[in-house]
C-alpha cells in the first residue's frame, strides 16, 4: 500500500492545507524531549509534515547524550536510525530549559520509568499554554499511573492541554517514511486534531480518539504480550501459537481497558490490534527481542546487557497485572509472562500458562 493510500482520507481543511490546525493556530515551535529512536523519528514526521504544508517550524530536540545532540544537529541518530536523514528544521540540545523555551506542543519520549524525574528536574520550564504529547507506553511503578495522569500530576496542566500517540509505530520503518498510521487521544477534540493536522507527512496518517485510557493501555498492554510472543519464538514454537497469543492476549489488553473506562472500539484499531500485531510480529520490536532472549534461555540481567534501548513491557508487565489484580480483571499471559520476569517460573513451563483459562466462551 502507498503512503498516498494510507493519508489520502486526511481532511484536507483549510487550516491543515495550510500548515495552521484548527484551534490553537499554526504550530511553529516543538520540543522533543528525547533524542532516542522514536523521540528523533516524530520530530522527523513534524518536520515532514510542516514541510508538505509549505509551513515554517523549528523543531528543537533535546538529549542527555552530547554525541546524540551533535549528530542531530548534524541531521543523522546514526545511533539510533542508521542513515535516515533529519529535515533541516531540526535541531537539537542538552540544555532542557533551551529546548523547551517558546514551544506550542512538548513532545515526550523519555523511558515511562524516569518520567517523574524528569519532569521534576525540568517541568517548570513547560510553557502554560503548551499541548503536552507523551509517545511513552508504561505504568508508573509504585504509583500504577499512566504517563499522563504522571504529566497532569507533575505540570498541573488541564487534562485539555494533554495527549498521547499510539499505534503500530516502529521507529526505523517510519524513518525510512515507510507509510503507516496512529491515534492522537485527548479528552479535547480540537487538542487532538490540532496534533493530528500538525503531524500528517505524506507517509504518517494519525486519526483522533478522546479515549486517552483506551489508547494508552492498548500501548502498555502490548509490550507485555509482545514478551510471551517472543518467549514462543525463541522456544520455537510454531506461528498456531504464537497467532492465538496474540489474540488472546488482545482480549486480555480489551478488558482491561474497558474495566478502566476504556472504549471497547479503541481496542479493534490502531492503538489496539494494529499496535499489538506490529509489536508482537517485528524483529524491530525491543520487547519481542527481549521476549526471544529469554526464551532462548537468557536471564533478566543478560536481556538488559544485551539490548541498547528499553523493553518497557519488562518494567511495566508486574505493574499491569497488580493493576488487573485490583480490578478483577484476569490476565493469565501476563501473570506468566509476570512469573518468567520475576524468576518464579522457567521459560519452559511458561506454554501450559498461555492458554491458562477455564473453558469459556471466545468472548469472556
Amino acid at each position: 500500500m502507498s503512503a498516498e493510500a494510507i493519508a489520502g482520507d486526511v481532511p484536507q481543511t483549510a487550516a491543515a492545507v495550510s500548515g495552521a490546525p484548527a484551534g490553537r493556530g499554526a504550530l511553529r515551535r516543538v520540543a522533543v524531549m528525547g533524542a532516542g529512536s522514536w523521540g528523533t523519528t516524530f520530530a522527523k514526521v513534524l518536520g515532514d509534515a510542516a514541510a508538505s504544508h509549505d509551513a515554517e517550524r523549528i523543531i528543537r530536540v533535546w538529549g542527555r547524550s552530547p554525541e546524540v545532540v551533535a549528530d542531530i544537529a548534524g541531521h543523522r541518530n546514526t545511533k539510533y536510525l542508521d542513515d535516515a536523514v533529519l529535515p533541516e528544521c531540526i535541531t537539537a540540545t542538552t540544555d532542557p530549559a533551551e529546548a523547551l523555551e517558546g514551544a506550542q506542543l512538548v513532545v515526550l519520549a523519555v523511558p515511562a520509568q524516569s518520567l517523574r524525574g524528569q519532569l521534576a528536574a525540568w517541568g517548570a520550564h513547560v510553557p502554560r499554554d503548551a499541548v503536552v504529547l507523551s509517545l511513552m507506553k508504561g505504568l508508573e511503578i509504585g504509583t500504577d499511573k499512566t504517563m499522563s495522569e504522571v504529566i497532569a500530576e507533575l505540570t498541573g496542566l488541564p487534562r485539555r492541554q494533554i495527549a498521547v500517540l499510539s499505534g503500530p509505530n516502529l521507529a526505523m520503518e517510519i524513518a525510512r517514511s515507510q507509510p503507516t498510521g496512529a491515534v492522537v487521544a485527548c479528552s479535547d477534540h480540537e487538542t487532538a486534531q490540532w496534533i493530528a493536522e500538525s503531524s500528517t507527512a505524506p507517509y504518517f496518517r494519525p486519526y483522533m480518539s478522546t479515549d486517552v485510557i483506551g489508547v494508552e493501555i492498548g500501548g502498555i498492554v502490548k509490550n507485555v504480550i509482545a514478551l510471551a510472543v517472543g518467549m514462543c519464538e525463541g522456544k520455537e514454537m510454531g506461528d498456531n501459537t504464537k497467532a492465538t497469543v496474540i489474540t488472546r492476549g488482545l482480549a486480555e489488553t480489551t478488558r482491561l481497558a474497558i474495566a478502566l473506562g476504556g472504549d471497547l472500539t479503541t481496542m479493534s484499531g490502531l492503538a489496539g490490534l494494529g499496535d499489538l500485531v506490529a509489536t508482537c510480529s517485528s524483529k524491530l520490536s525491543r520487547n519481542h527481542t527481549a521476549g526471544r532472549l529469554l526464551g532462548q534461555g537468557l536471564s533478566v540481567d543478560e536481556v538488559g546487557e544485551r539490548m541498547t534501548q528499553t523493553a518497557e513491557g519488562i518494567k511495566s508487565a508486574a505493574v499491569v497485572l497488580e493493576l488487573a489484580k485490583r480490578h478483577g480483571v484476569d490476565m493469565p499471559i501476563t501473570a506468566g509472562v509476570v512469573a518468567v520476569l520475576r524468576g518464579q517460573l522457567p521459560v519452559d513451563q511458561l506454554e501450559p500458562l498461555l492458554l491458562a483459562r477455564q473453558l469459556k466462551s471466545e468472548g469472556d
